[in-house]
C-alpha cells in the first residue's frame, strides 16, 4: 500500500467512508523534518542569516501509532507559518526540548520524542483512521485542522482550553505535523473543510485566522466592536490580513500599517482606506539598539489621527514586538487595549509605562485560540465572510524555500504547500458558492 492509493481514493468521486476505512495504511510517508543532531548548525549567525533551506529536510518517516482520541489524516495541502521558521532556525529554542518534555508525560506521548521533528501547524485533507473514543469524525471526512493540542486532565483548561497546563501547538511543540503526506492529530483539532475552497486554500487560514479571531474578536482578546479604530501592524501579512478582514467585516475601522506600495494596494483591495506605509513615511522608532525615539511615536500618532478624523486607537493588533511595541503603547487611546500574540522582531519589549498606567491602557497576551474560537473562525471562512489570503504554493520538496521566503518577508499573505495534492485547484465541492467569492479568494494571488 502506498500514498498513491490513498490519493486515488480521495480523487475518486465514488469513494465511501467504508472504502477509506478499508484502505491499508502505508508503513511510511514523506514528511518535512528538522534533525536533532543539527540544532547547532547556525550557532554564531545572526537570525537573518540563518537559512531554513539548509535545516529543512524531506524524509521518509514511519507511520506513528494511533492512540485514543486521535486521527490520522491524509494531508492534501498545508502552509508555512512563522513557527515553522522558528523551528527551522532553532530559535528562540530548539523544538526538541518541547518534544522531550512532552515525551516524559505519558507512555503514548513518548512517540513524539524522536531524533527528527515533523513540522507544520496547518492542514486540509481527509480522515483515514480514528482512534478509540472518536465518534464525531469518520474515515473519508474532508477536514481542516487547527493547531491546539490539549490533554484537559486539569481543571485549569475547562473554562478556556488555552489555559490547559498541557496546552501545546501541534507541529511546533508536538511531532507529526501537517507539512507531510500524513499527519497525526487529536480529533478535537478537526473542523469541516470549507466546501468552496481548494485544498491549498482551505489549508492556508487555520493558524493565523484562528489566532487573529481570538486576539481581535473574542472576549478572551480585545472584544472588538463596531466603530473601533484598530491599528494593524503588517496588515497585508499572514496574521494582519485576517485581522484587517475581521475589522472590516465587524464594522471597525482598520488603520493598516504596511511596508510598501504593493502591500498598501492589497489592503485597499480588501476594503481598507486608512493605510500607513511606514517605510515611505520613514518611521524610525529606535535611535539606536537601546534607545527609542518618543518624537517618532508622536509623529506616528499624529498621522493616525489624520486618518481617523482626530481619534486615537482603540485596539492595537500587535505581533512585530520589540520594534513597534513602544509606539503601540503610546498611540493607544486612554482605556484602550494592546493585544499581542507574537514578537517577530524580538521578544524583549520596551515601552514607557507612564503611558500605560496613567492612561489605564491594557496589554493582553493572546496565543492561538481554543476549539470554539477556531471553529467560529473556520465557520466564517466557510460562509464566505472571511477569505483565504493565499498568494503562492510550493511543492512539498520545496518547503525549505517557502520557509526562507517567509523568514525574509518576501511573501504576501500566506504561503501554501501541496502535500498529496498533485496540483492546485483540486477539492472544490461547491462551485456556485465559489463563483460568488472567487475574486476575494484570489485577491492575494493577483498582485
Amino acid at each position: 500500500m502506498t500514498v498513491k492509493d490513498i490519493l486515488a481514493a480521495i480523487q475518486s468521486p465514488d469513494s465511501t467512508s467504508e472504502d477509506f476505512a478499508a484502505l491499508p495504511l502505508p508503513e511510511s510517508y514523506r514528511a518535512i523534518t528538522v534533525h536533532k543532531d543539527e540544532t547547532e548548525m547556525f550557532a554564531g549567525l545572526a537570525t537573518r542569516d540563518k537559512d531554513p533551506r539548509k535545516s529543512i529536510h524531506l524524509d521518509d518517516v514511519p507511520l506513528p501509532e494511533l492512540g485514543p482520541g486521535e486521527a490520522l489524516v491524509a494531508v492534501m495541502a498545508s502552509s508555512v507559518n512563522y513557527n515553522s521558521v522558528w523551528t527551522s532556525i532553532f530559535e528562540p529554542l530548539s523544538t526538541f526540548g518541547f518534544l522531550e518534555r512532552y515525551g516524559r508525560t505519558s507512555e503514548l506521548a513518548k512517540r513524539h520524542d524522536l531524533p527528527y521533528h515533523i513540522i507544520g501547524s496547518d492542514l486540509a485533507g481527509v480522515v483515514l483512521r480514528t482512534g478509540p473514543g472518536v465518534n464525531s469524525w469518520k474515515p473519508g471526512d474532508e477536514v481542516v485542522a487547527h493547531c491546539l493540542s490539549v490533554e484537559l486532565e486539569s481543571s485549569d483548561g475547562h473554562n478556556d482550553t488555552m489555559l490547559d497546563p498541557e496546552q501545546r501547538i501541534w507541529g511546533f511543540e508536538t511531532n507529526f505535523g501537517g507539512l507531510a503526506e500524513i499527519a497525526l492529530v487529536k480529533s478535537n483539532q478537526l473542523m469541516p473543510k470549507p466546501d468552496h475552497l481548494s485544498w491549498e486554500e482551505a489549508a492556508a487560514p487555520g493558524l493565523v485566522n484562528s489566532t487573529a479571531y481570538r486576539q481581535l474578536v473574542s472576549r478572551n482578546g480585545a472584544g472588538m466592536k463596531q466603530g473601533d479604530n484598530v491599528l494593524i501592524w503588517g496588515a497585508s501579512g499572514g496574521l494582519g490580513s485576517y485581522a484587517t478582514q475581521f475589522a472590516l467585516a465587524g464594522g471597525a475601522n482598520p488603520i493598516c500599517v504596511v511596508s510598501s506600495d504593493q502591500k498598501a494596494e492589497i489592503c485597499r483591495k480588501m476594503g481598507a482606506e486608512a493605510i500607513i506605509d511606514r517605510n515611505a513615511e520613514g518611521y524610525k522608532f529606535w535611535k539606536d539598539e537601546n534607545t527609542q525615539d518618543p518624537k517618532e511615536w508622536k509623529r506616528f500618532g499624529k498621522r493616525i489621527r489624520e486618518l481617523t478624523g482626530g481619534e486615537d486607537i482603540d485596539i492595537v493588533f500587535e505581533h512585530p514586538g520589540r520594534e513597534t511595541f513602544g509606539a503601540s503603547v503610546f498611540v493607544t487611546r486612554k482605556g484602550g487595549t494592546i493585544t499581542t500574540c507574537a514578537s517577530t522582531s524580538g521578544y524583549m519589549h520596551q515601552y514607557d509605562n507612564r503611558y500605560l498606567w496613567m492612561s489605564l491602557k491594557r496589554i493582553i497576551g493572546s496565543h492561538f485560540a481554543n476549539y470554539r474560537e477556531a471553529w467560529e473562525a473556520n465557520r466564517l471562512i466557510a460562509k464566505g465572510k472571511i477569505h483565504p489570503t493565499l498568494s503562492k504554493t510550493y511543492a512539498l520538496e520545496d518547503t525549505g524555500q517557502a520557509a526562507y521566503d517567509v523568514h525574509r518577508n518576501l511573501h504576501q499573505g500566506k504561503v501554501g504547500v501541496l502535500c498529496l495534492a498533485p496540483e492546485e485547484g483540486l477539492g472544490v465541492r461547491d462551485h456556485e458558492k465559489r463563483a460568488k467569492h472567487v475574486d476575494a479568494i484570489n485577491r492575494f494571488r493577483n498582485i
